[in-house]
């Protein structure tokens, strides 16, 4: 549900109220940004963790004032949605010295939903004019509440040109559904890194890069080519689900068309019109909360699980 807004307990802990507070004060409590649903926590299924229980971590958004407050009220939502304490695990935020953005800077790959995974978690460490939302602190801190194993959760850096150019998220150049990686060339300040741990770890593992001479890493961020749904629906042809300004940005179009037309993983693509997403910086990914669950709650925690969303 959309939160309370004006959120006027915030603007109380600041010692104001909506009527008497500073303009921009007045517009950051009345954020509409908890609709980008990617932002909401960070999702481990019941296959990767310790007690076989899927784990949510609300993210504390701290970093941007307007999005600092949102987290108190999806808490209070991803407890009730996700309220079965059988199957479920919800975790407060991680404490605000880290920053958290939530699923936007987590992927997840595994040979199918149901199986073991891995999970990679991408920080920040710089970037210009954009500050790095993303501490490797909060996600190491996740992955122990989550309890996952060591050996099958990555920690990867961004890469700074990636940032700079405006990637403050890592969805914005790169995206994973079940053994498949879509990463622009420049998402990761270290590919060899991620493609070695992948490789060791996933028999299955597919790497789709796309190459930054094809691709230039603004025409990749503008038409949010990876801020994209990558999904595999029922007749199991793998789909990319992109904004209509992937059809309009030729280097991104030319390279779909060419991938589509060879046999690589990605075997279909849906293109949507989200601009009004899209004017305000989001576009499909940003809409999403992915979470792998068993659609019958009945049945013990090791059958079959298929992924839904929410958001």
């Amino acid at each position: 549900m959309p939160l309370s807004r004006p959120n006027r307990d915030w603007l109380a802990s600041l010692g104001t109220t909506y009527e008497e507070c500073e303009q921009p004060l007045a517009a950051a409590a009345m954020s509409a940004s908890a609709m980008w649903a990617a932002n909401a926590a960070t999702v481990s299924p019941a296959p990767d963790t310790r007690d076989g229980r899927t784990h949510l971590t609300v993210a504390n958004l701290r970093t941007m004032p307007h999005r600092s407050h949102e987290w108190p009220g999806t808490l209070a939502q991803l407890r009730v949605a996700f309220g079965n304490d059988r199957h479920f695990a919800v975790h407060d935020p991680v404490p605000p010295a880290f920053g958290d953005e939530g699923a936007a800077n987590h992927m997840r790959i595994a040979s199918k939903h149901d199986e073991p995974g891995l999970e990679l978690f991408v920080y920040g460490v710089a970037g210009g004019a954009f500050p790095a939302r993303q501490h490797l602190q909060a996600s190491k801190a996740i992955a122990r509440l989550h309890g996952l194993d060591p050996e099958r959760a990555l920690f990867v850096e961004q890469s700074e040109a990636a940032i700079a150019a405006g990637a403050f998220h890592n969805d914005v150049v790169a995206v994973a559904n079940e053994n498949v990686l879509f990463a622009h060339e420049l998402a990761f300040a270290d590919r060899s890194k991620v493609v070695a741990f992948c490789e060791e770890r996933l028999s299955s593992f597919e790497l789709v890069e796309v190459p930054a001479a094809e691709v230039p890493i603004g025409d990749a961020i503008a038409s949010y080519l990876f801020n994209a749904q990558l999904v595999t629906p029922p007749d199991g042809e793998m789909t990319l689900v992109a904004p209509s300004e992937a059809r309009e940005t030729p280097t991104v179009w030319s390279w779909i068309e060419r991938h589509i037309a060879g046999n690589g993983p990605i075997r279909r693509v849906e293109v949507v019109d989200v601009r009004q997403s899209m004017a305000n910086g989001g576009g499909p990914a940003c809409l999403r909360l992915r979470v792998v669950a068993d659609p019958r709650p009945s049945i013990p925690a090791s059958s079959s699980t298929t992924p839904s969303s929410i958001g």
